[in-house]
């Protein structure tokens, strides 16, 4: 049950109730002093006395008649408001919006199902965007990036615990063209690069045995968009470096080919991220707690059960 933060008022009205000190302390979770305490204090405050105390009995006075009957109704009304404030923590409800790069959306699908499955009370609201938002400031209850993005006094919660960039090529381009064995045979080849946000072209990052390269192959392609140049890679347009996940399907039926793999490691994935408060909107803690279930349970974001 959720109380009214108000102590002394708490105190007095389960007293009136039970008709015993005792009785309220244990209803309360107080020691019986505390309680006690508590009316002691109020009504000196109120330089009235509430109850008639004998060895055998609590009655309310008739001034303390008075009081509760005022104050029974405002402390329903506050305990009202707490509830509807929080929720039922088995049936939350409310706006959950949380920032998400664009090409994370698939990823999260079998998440995303899961929770709003589960809650259907809870209206959920991905923001997609390029750009590396301020939660806060945005008004965002959450946020999912890279882990080398999330701010260091967040809380993050893995959705994908590793990561791989490839470098792909069709076999069809790879017959044409040869198939590169060093970043430096890159420069030979036609490559499918990506425009971010600001601008600026994104550069394969390599590393092998603690060597770190950032590579600008000869763009033969540039585009704004991973399925775009996944596409691009498909048709036979040049190499293309992206994501394991957003081309997993095509790495196994053979129609995308990796090289270089020994250049292209594993690394931390995406995160769930949002402010440490001590008490998260039920909405959040909801979706924070089906992360973590099915994060114990093995399965994927994007795994359906």
């Amino acid at each position: 049950m959720h109380r009214s933060g108000l102590v002394e008022l708490d105190a007095v009205l389960a007293v009136a109730r039970r008709g015993s000190f005792r009785a309220a302390a244990r209803e309360l979770g107080m020691s019986t002093s505390a309680l006690s305490h508590a009316v002691a204090n109020l009504e000196a405050r109120l330089q009235a006395r509430l109850f008639h105390r004998t060895t055998r009995s609590v009655a309310l006075t008739e001034a303390g008649a008075r009081y509760v009957a005022r104050i029974g109704p405002a402390l329903a009304e506050i305990q009202a408001a707490a509830e509807e404030l929080h929720g039922d923590a088995q049936h939350p409800s409310g706006a959950l919006r949380i920032s998400v790069p664009p090409e994370s959306t698939r990823m999260l699908a079998g998440l995303v199902a899961a929770f709003v499955q589960r809650y259907p009370q809870v209206r959920l609201e991905l923001s997609a965007e390029a750009r590396l938002v301020d939660i806060v400031a945005d008004g965002f209850d959450a946020g999912v990036r890279l882990h080398e993005q999330v701010p260091q006094d967040m809380v993050a919660l893995p959705l994908y615990r590793q990561q791989r960039m490839r470098v792909v090529a069709s076999p069809a381009y790879l017959a044409a063209h040869g198939t590169p064995d060093t970043p430096d045979a890159l420069a030979g080849h036609g490559a499918i690069r990506m425009r971010l946000s600001h601008g600026g072209v994104y550069r394969w990052e390599l590393e092998h045995r603690g060597q770190v390269l950032q590579v600008d192959p000869p763009a033969r392609l540039v585009v704004g968009e991973l399925q775009a140049a996944r596409a691009a890679a498909l048709a036979g347009v040049g190499l293309a470096f992206l994501s394991e996940w957003h081309i997993r399907d095509d790495l196994d039926s053979g129609a995308l080919v990796p090289v270089l793999d020994a250049w292209c490691p594993p690394f931390p994935g995406l995160y769930l991220y949002f402010p440490g408060h001590r008490h998260l909107p039920p909405p959040l803690k909801a979706f924070a707690d089906l992360l973590r279930e099915r994060d114990a349970q093995g399965l994927a974001p994007d795994a359906m059960q």
